[in-house]
């Protein structure tokens, strides 16, 4: 067995202390400077305070000054648990605090724009690693339909663990699997990673129908707006392909877990969704963000914010075509410009 050491003590790294420790591996949680008190509860009682479970026994948790010594000189794996705006940091501590390669596997979710593409953060973080200390890093990420609060309570999960290094990801497949978490391998990083990061921003649009129909007449039937949902969800599985074939990813990542899969979870509930039915009920994105939102953080919203110049550039050189992304153009708009979402209803079905 290893010594897996988590940095990032929110509600999915936590989470995956359970099939961690359910495997046998010695496991260190290491909370972020936003972690306190969560650290402090596990430290204390070992029950989760967000995820209102009691961890297994025998997990260490660390504040995150300490993270070299959770580190020491026998962690065999670092898994990144820190959330996408956490990620330059996360490389600082890694910079300092490592002495010698240790394989990393990151279930962070974003893209790092780049001028005419974007990046998958895996190799983001491996490539500032290795110009800032020289060390190359066996890295890879987890992608697909995981709820934390579920996995928490080992109920029946479906990942997919993807790498440039093939033997690396079926060697952590190996590690984390369980009876309840069923990982398997794909060699298509980009194309799981702009799953991974679009299922955010695209569940905004989902989320609009619901919130839609708390503005329109209520009908003899009660009607709901499911239909439109639908509808948005089919369209985006459309953008998410054209996105992820644009950047050398495989139409499976799209159709698999890392793409419907992902996107019918998150579409379930959460702070995506809930932008969405903000959206959907006349509220823009800043007046959301300055009233029933206010402190959350959306990562949906942020990777549109973060990835639009990128992304309006691909279209402007004829990279991505604008016309078959009427759903990524109106929810740029709506994120970057504070408009109200306005669903291109009639562009959908006639776009490539």
């Amino acid at each position: 067995m290893s010594v897996i050491t988590i940095l990032g003590a929110g509600v999915m790294g936590s989470a995956m202390c359970l099939p961690a420790c359910d495997r046998g591996h010695d496991v260190r949680l290491v909370g972020t400077h936003l972690d306190r008190d969560i650290v402090d509860s596990v430290k204390a009682s070992g029950r989760h305070p967000k995820l209102n479970v009691k961890l297994p026994e025998g997990i260490k948790a660390f504040h995150h000054e300490d993270f070299a010594s959770a580190l020491g000189n026998d962690t065999g794996l670092i898994v990144l648990g820190i959330s996408s705006a956490g990620v330059t940091w996360a490389i600082d501590h890694l910079c300092t605090a490592l002495k010698s390669p240790v394989p990393v596997v990151m279930i962070t979710k974003g893209m790092y724009p780049e001028e005419d593409r974007l990046t998958a953060l895996p190799d983001r973080v491996a490539a500032a690693v290795q110009r800032r200390s020289g060390m190359v890093l066996p890295i890879a990420a987890i992608g697909g339909p995981c709820i934390a609060g579920e996995l928490a309570v080992r109920r029946h999960t479906g990942t997919v663990i993807t790498s440039h290094d093939q033997e690396l990801a079926e060697k952590l497949c190996a590690m984390l699997e369980t009876g309840y978490y069923h990982p398997r391998v794909s060699p298509d990083v980009i194309g799981v990673e702009i799953c991974a990061a679009f299922k955010n921003f695209f569940a905004i649009a989902v989320g609009w129908a619901a919130g839609h129909l708390e503005k329109m007449a209520a009908t003899e039937n009660r009607a709901f707006n499911h239909n439109a949902a639908a509808i948005i969800f089919d369209q985006a599985i459309r953008e998410l392909m054209i996105l992820v074939r644009a950047h050398g990813g495989t139409s499976e990542s799209v159709w698999g877990m890392p793409g419907a899969g992902d996107l019918y979870v998150t579409c379930q509930a959460g702070r995506n969704s809930r932008l969405g039915n903000n959206l959907g009920r006349g509220l823009t994105y800043r007046q959301t963000k300055d009233g029933p939102m206010k402190g959350d953080t959306i990562e949906g919203a942020e990777l549109g914010v973060n990835v639009a110049v990128t992304l309006r550039a691909m279209m402007a050189k004829g990279v991505l075509d604008q016309n078959s992304l009427p759903l990524t153009s109106a929810l740029l708009d709506a994120l970057t410009q504070d408009t109200p979402l306005d669903i291109p209803w009639t562009s959908f079905h006639r776009s490539a």
